[in-house]
């Protein structure tokens, strides 16, 4: 279930009252509901654009007042602009080599290791923040982040954030990210960074097809799967065929399409499912279209989402969420770490069942369950890889608590939000980060890898480590301008108990022990926050869910405290139905 924050701002009559010269460089939306007077408000301060034509003339001035006897003195700085430009589509002149040795193989983890700290080919990860894979700069070189909220102000070497940015209506995270991709500013900032005959590298989160075309045109290379494929495979009617041709267990379940309940009473009967049933539609969010059903006056009230379209009927069953991610090469399934998913809370999330987080400890599951679901992710990937896919995906196991079986969840196509704990396990700092293997299997070099050596070396490493993450929404229902905003950086737990600001950091590996924590900032001061908007990102190596189902008094004190270092003044009027999707996205 853990994928990218999808973030939006509330677009609100409210906001018609609210200081259009105090208000806040603009931030996206999701079907914002808003009056034009609102919008405009909300777009009133902008951050001006610098002149670049002014700028882009000097040269040309400096060379057309040069003196005639001079004319070459007067080229070299255009000279020097052509050497600095990227050639476009430039043929490959032969395999890529590596070291002194000219191998055009990596054939170990230290191989591998190398190549990443040495290589200069840019990755640039595009999305509305850096959260998903912040801290991969660490391991490579040329990785870097470009992000529509930058919650460091600046102040992060590796991220970039374009300063003009005037309001635009986001309908998705594919919005923002083309828009970034497309912005003058971006395209700028990844010329600069992209040494000359090299294609830049993009990889992100949410893309489709317009994605794929900017791509194209600018001749970026998109390091993902096509669009059309994990469109396909985002289907959980699709993912359950595919699972069930290889074997790979479900819930008991039906796929089917219905008219009415009396006909999904037929069904469910005929298929021994009993009525304590789950339904999902084929795409969507799992924590918003995914319905819990055992009489016919539920059914009624969600009527118009499940029937007429085909369907998945599942038997309900007490149950673990687990998360598990993985990477497809041509050598084989590469699995990480296998982590709890913190659902539910309202504490964290005005949403039933919508993702909040993820835990890893090494009590997650027992060896035999881990090894269950390390087996059915691999299996599951294997078949994926015949399908075409290639690269980084996560799938959600669930444990039943009564049995002890394992099944199959739902298969997300793509990076996830558990990959903020992914790359910092123990597993990570002995080998590589498991999305270094994604790189990799793009990088255009031939590798040799132990597939099943770094399985089985993995799930003895990573179930030893300890990581948690929470996103921190607001829950209230309620439209508010933020005046105070918490930092991004390093908090600890002082003297007295009290959480505490100490420095700003650029990401959370460098967490020791429970006392500390990491705060991604999200939404700044001057931005609103409404039901369901994404506060920040809490880290964490303390445990936050406890035995009992609910969270930690740890954790309940962590939320507590991030939410009363904000200082928010209520918009009178505002539209607080807005329900924006939860962070996992979709």
């Amino acid at each position: 279930m853990a994928r990218d924050t999808d973030l939006q701002t509330p677009e609100t009559e409210a906001a018609k009252g609210a200081d259009s010269a105090a208000a806040p460089r603009t931030r996206s939306t999701a079907k914002g509901t808003a009056s034009s007077t609102a919008r405009k408000a909300a777009a009133t301060k902008k951050t001006a654009s610098k002149p670049a034509a002014a700028a882009a003339s000097a040269p040309a001035a400096a060379a057309a007042s040069a003196p005639a006897e001079a004319p070459q003195a007067a080229k070299r700085p255009l000279a020097a602009i052509a050497r600095r430009k990227r050639p476009r589509k430039e043929p490959k002149t032969g395999p890529v080599t590596i070291g002194r040795s000219g191998s055009t193989k990596l054939k170990n983890i230290s191989e591998i290791r190398h190549y990443f700290r040495t290589n200069e080919s840019p990755v640039f990860f595009v999305g509305a923040t850096a959260f998903n894979l912040l801290g991969l700069d660490r391991w490579v070189r040329g990785f870097s982040y470009i992000t529509y909220y930058d919650s460091w102000d600046g102040a992060h070497p590796r991220v970039f954030s374009p300063t003009d940015k005037p309001y635009v209506e986001f309908e998705s995270g594919e919005d923002i990210n083309n828009w970034l991709l497309s912005n003058h500013e971006v395209r700028a900032h990844i010329e600069r960074q992209t040494p000359p005959g090299l294609r830049p590298k993009i990889v992100m989160v949410f893309f489709d097809e317009r994605t794929e075309r900017i791509c194209e045109e600018l001749d970026y290379e998109l390091i993902l799967p096509s669009h059309a494929l994990r469109e396909r495979l985002d289907s959980k009617i699709v993912t359950t065929q595919i699972a069930d041709s290889v074997g790979v267990p479900s819930v008991p379940n039906v796929l089917t399409t219905v008219a009415d309940w009396n006909e999904l009473v037929r069904v469910v009967d005929e298929a021994g499912l009993g009525r304590d049933l789950v339904i999902q539609t084929a795409y969507g969010d799992s924590g918003k279209t995914t319905y819990f059903v055992t009489g016919e006056e539920e059914f009624d009230a969600i009527a118009d989402e499940v029937t007429g379209v085909e369907i998945k009927v599942m038997k309900r069953i007490n149950n673990r969420p687990i998360a598990v991610e993985a990477v497809i090469t041509r050598q084989g399934t590469v699995v990480g770490p296998c982590m709890t998913e913190i659902t539910g809370h309202a504490e964290l999330t005005p949403y039933r069942g919508g993702w909040a987080g993820n835990e890893m400890f090494p009590t997650v599951l027992d060896d035999g369950s881990r090894h269950a679901a390390i087996q059915l992710v691999r299996k599951l990937g294997d078949r994926l890889g015949a399908e075409g896919y290639r690269g980084f995906f996560e799938v959600d196991v669930l444990l039943d608590t009564d049995t002890g079986d394992v099944y199959l969840g739902e298969l997300n196509p793509r990076v996830s939000g558990a990959s903020a704990i992914t790359n910092v396990t123990a597993g990570a700092y002995a080998d590589v980060p498991l999305f270094a293997f994604h790189l990799l299997e793009y990088a255009g070099i031939d590798f040799e890898i132990d597939v099943d050596e770094i399985n089985a070396r993995w799930e003895d490493l990573a179930s030893e480590d300890e990581w948690s993450h929470m996103v921190i929404k607001h829950t209230s229902n309620t439209v508010e301008r933020i005046n105070t905003a918490p930092r991004t950086g390093r908090y600890v737990l002082d003297h007295s108990g009290r959480l505490t600001y100490t420095h700003g950091d650029l990401d959370w590996h460098l967490l020791s022990n429970e006392a500390e924590a990491f705060y991604l900032r999200i939404y700044d001061a001057g931005d609103y926050r409404w039901k369901g908007a994404d506060l920040g990102i809490l880290v964490t190596k303390a445990h936050l869910e406890a035995d009992h189902g609910g969270l930690t008094i740890h954790a309940k004190y962590l939320i507590d405290a991030i939410r009363g270092m904000y200082y928010a003044t209520p918009v009178d009027g505002g539209e607080p139905e807005l329900k924006p999707a939860p962070a996992k996205g979709k």
